[in-house]
């Protein structure tokens, strides 16, 4: 174990050792009323996968060419977000339209009150008020509850790098929102499937969209109230469940990680901050043995 992992070990039970009460797992959400996200119209997407190809490469994720995305043989096979593609496109079929298939781009949702934020005991991962949730790689000590906490299965582990793995998700392309630009996604969609804004306008754009078009459009608009609401808003012609969306509550998803978190943090923890200290006083004795 090197310094800087035996750092993160101790870091760990530390904050174990913290009472539940404490934790930032306790604290509400600060959110502006203003803050942005973005609605997908499930009825308008092409699958062009334009908007998986501009993601990575505001990540640096990939070098290929944008030519290469218009292979459709990807759709046979349901695919997840994972450490190389922070979003990617599902198809589905169209009982409307056999010959026209739905279309669904998936990432993070960016919730309001995210559970993986919630489940994070040192504070690596961030919901900001303006929208994005984002991750910390400084602060992270690679625990993954991020990834057991999250309700739509988004996280990723760079299960692949033995060295400093990375927790991957969509951003929300922080970076480029500080710099007045559009998420990469957002702004390479050639449909206008995407629409980005203030949350509270698309939730409204989305209504429009329904009261015009019952024929065309479910009356429901995913992520206004599930867990709480999220950063990220759907339409579609169907039941989202048939889009591989999972069914969720509208209440917010850290109510249940903090009770298991906090279950943990009650009759676990205090072994397993006794040992990672024994450990330390172990790895210590054992470098000074070496130089000697």
């Amino acid at each position: 174990m090197d310094r800087r992992n035996f750092l993160k070990a101790a870091a760990i039970a530390c904050t174990a050792a913290i009472p539940a009460k404490d934790l930032k797992a306790n604290e509400k959400f600060k959110i502006d009323e203003d803050r942005v996200g973005v609605l997908v119209d499930t009825t308008i997407c092409i699958g062009c996968r334009n908007c998986e190809w501009a993601c990575k490469k505001a990540h640096n994720l990939s070098t290929e060419p944008l030519e290469k995305y218009s292979n459709r043989e990807v759709f046979e096979n349901k695919r997840r977000p994972n450490n190389k593609a922070l979003t990617v496109v599902n198809q589905f079929y169209n009982p409307k339209n056999s010959q026209l298939p739905i279309d669904v781009k998936v990432q993070c949702m960016h919730c309001d009150e995210p559970a993986c934020v919630s489940a994070c005991i040192v504070h690596a991962i961030t919901k900001h008020k303006e929208g994005p949730v984002t991750w910390d790689s400084t602060m992270c000590i690679g625990c993954r509850y991020c990834m057991v906490a999250c309700p739509f299965q988004i996280p990723a582990f760079e299960y692949d790098k033995a060295l400093q793995p990375k927790i991957m998700k969509c951003d929300f392309c922080i970076d480029r929102q500080k710099e007045g630009k559009l998420p990469a996604c957002v702004e390479i969609c050639p449909t206008e499937t995407l629409t980005f804004g203030k949350r509270k306008d698309l939730i409204e754009i989305a209504r429009d969209r329904i009261k015009r078009k019952p024929n065309r459009y479910s009356n429901h608009i995913l992520g206004e109230h599930e867990v709480g609401g999220t950063s990220w808003l759907y339409l579609a012609g169907q039941d989202f469940s048939k889009l591989d969306f999972p069914k969720l509550v509208s209440d917010p998803a850290p109510g249940v990680t903090e009770s298991i978190q906090h279950g943990i943090f009650a009759y676990f923890i205090p072994p397993i901050a006794l040992y990672a200290l024994l450990g330390g006083i172990m790895w210590i004795n054992k470098n000074k043995s070496g130089e000697e």
